[in-house]
């Protein structure tokens, strides 16, 4: 006489995560944080702390605890304090398939379709619903979330003490979202999670010996650091990027729970950050126009493949969304001197031509000389993937824009003897701007420099020069100093060699 409700909405919206190069997390858009797994993406280990947690008889019960629901009716007649007690398939039921009433009718209701989905699905599929749905606090809701925001790796990674820690959390979520941070919410947790691990050794889910090897975890930090802020410029160009190779809506990209691997290499992005504000610094103590706001805008892509590593297009998000290397056009000056001895084909003979590039542009076009005259089209998403389905693989478009001949000689004049530092151009237009583009066979890395007078009341923002908003170095050498400070000196491992 009972039927299973289907999930209400809030219990199935997705979000969409965004990773780098090496499948670091980036960042995410959508209205939840959240993203099913399968259960066996799930490490059977975590699945044993979640059980030892919150209902150690979950494998053989029959989705009720009766003793537990007696207490939380007594207590409700009595007016005694709030009983807990629920199912793990009775917390699903609530969670993800009735809306967060308290009342006898309601706790009746929940215990009544907990015992019909306990006799009519697996314990795995009750298992795994209720870990894609349970709150795990740090606006995690499900398992794969909160491996991310917690310890910034995927589900399937989590160690046995990372599991422990984080089925510690399920009872207090909203107390625990600062362990790591807090002390004393980080003690409390280890107690927890002390506890979790002995209820998963007396139950045999783990042994003696896992026991005394586990150590409690180290917590990302939370709240998240400034970077998190900075990255946004990347999520906007990958989530534009992503939505048009699929055909949908930004909107529909954020709620549809896909995972886009972009071609960002977060520990350049983060170097690239780190340098230009310790620069900022330096020079705001010597500055002599303090009225004048100084960008700089950074672009890296490989040559003869497109994919864009850094995209440096501002030091505050939330001051500034728009992306100056993506999109700001930067006079270019004396920055494309080198091209105009050869007869470059589509699209470089119209950016020769061109007044002012954006940074990305240029970074591309200094590629094509490192590709020996093949150029590629920048781009940020490498691949899409939902659960396990790929639905997008990207294909670079590489064209040959210049004789391989015409490429090594404008290389040759660039040259420079600097270990590590294959090819340099410096170029600028007067005071106004500063472009240095350092390139070789796996890397084009553009910096481009340019400063304003930020807009007043209605009085728009207008151009600045550049002299007094670097310290006591000139523009072209701050632009040059940048590039080299982030052009790698070792061959990394991965993608950027």
């Amino acid at each position: 006489m009972v039927d299973i409700p289907p999930a209400h909405p809030e219990a199935v919206v997705q979000s969409t995560v965004f990773v780098d190069v090496r499948g670091n997390h980036l960042g995410r858009r959508g209205p939840v944080d959240r993203q099913d797994v399968p259960l066996s993406r799930v490490p059977r280990h975590v699945q044993e702390a979640v059980i030892a947690a919150e209902n150690r008889s979950f494998r053989t019960d029959s989705g009720i605890a009766p003793t537990a629901i007696g207490r939380a009716v007594l207590a409700a007649i009595t007016g005694g304090a709030r009983q807990g007690g629920s199912t793990i398939t009775q917390q699903y039921v609530k969670n993800a398939l009735l809306t967060p009433e308290q009342s006898l009718s309601r706790k009746a209701e929940e215990a009544v379709i907990a015992v019909k989905l306990d006799r009519t699905r697996s314990k795995e599929e009750i298992l795994q619903g209720y870990l894609n749905t349970v709150y795990f606090g740090r606006g995690a809701a499900g398992i794969q979330a909160a491996a991310r925001n917690y310890f910034g790796v995927n589900a399937d990674a989590l160690t046995v003490s990372q599991g422990a820690a984080l089925a510690a959390i399920i009872n207090l979520p909203s107390y625990y979202e600062k362990a790591g941070s807090d002390p004393k919410v980080t003690a409390v947790l280890q107690r927890r999670w002390v506890w979790v691990l002995e209820g998963m050794t007396a139950g045999g889910a783990i042994t003696g010996q896992q026991r005394a090897q586990a150590v409690f975890p180290a917590f990302r930090f939370y709240p998240p650091g400034q970077t998190e802020g900075q990255r946004q410029y990347l999520v906007d160009a990958a989530a534009a990027e992503a939505a048009t190779k699929l055909g949908i809506s930004q909107d529909e990209l954020a709620r549809g729970g896909y995972t886009v691997h972009t071609t960002f290499d977060l520990t350049l992005q983060d170097a690239a950050a780190e340098t230009v504000r310790a620069q900022l610094d330096a020079a705001r103590a010597q500055e002599t126009t303090p009225e004048a706001r100084l960008h700089t805008a950074i672009a890296a892509v490989v040559p003869g493949d497109g994919a864009i590593r850094l995209l440096y297009g501002g030091a505050d998000y939330a001051r500034q969304p728009f992306n100056d290397a993506l999109h700001g056009a930067i006079e270019a000056g004396t920055a494309l001197t080198p091209f105009t001895g050869v007869r470059p084909a589509p699209p470089l003979d119209r950016l020769r031509h061109t007044a002012a590039p954006t940074t990305i542009q240029m970074a591309a076009a200094y590629a094509t000389l490192a590709a020996h005259g093949r150029h590629a089209t920048p781009y940020t998403t490498a691949r899409i993937t939902r659960g396990s389905q790929s639905l997008y693989t990207a294909r670079p478009d590489i064209r040959p824009a210049m004789t391989a001949r015409d490429a090594e000689a404008v290389t040759d004049t660039l040259h420079t003897t600097s270990a590590g530092l294959p090819a340099r151009h410096t170029g600028g237009a007067a005071n106004r701007t500063a472009w240095s583009t350092t390139y070789g066979p796996h890397l084009a890395l553009t910096v481009a420099l340019f400063a304003e007078h930020p807009a007043i009341g209605k009085k728009p923002a207008r151009p600045a020069s550049l002299v007094g908003l670097t310290g006591t170095r000139t523009a072209a050498q701050s632009a040059a100093e940048t590039a080299g400070a982030l052009w790698p000196r070792e061959t990394p491992t991965g993608h950027r060699r």
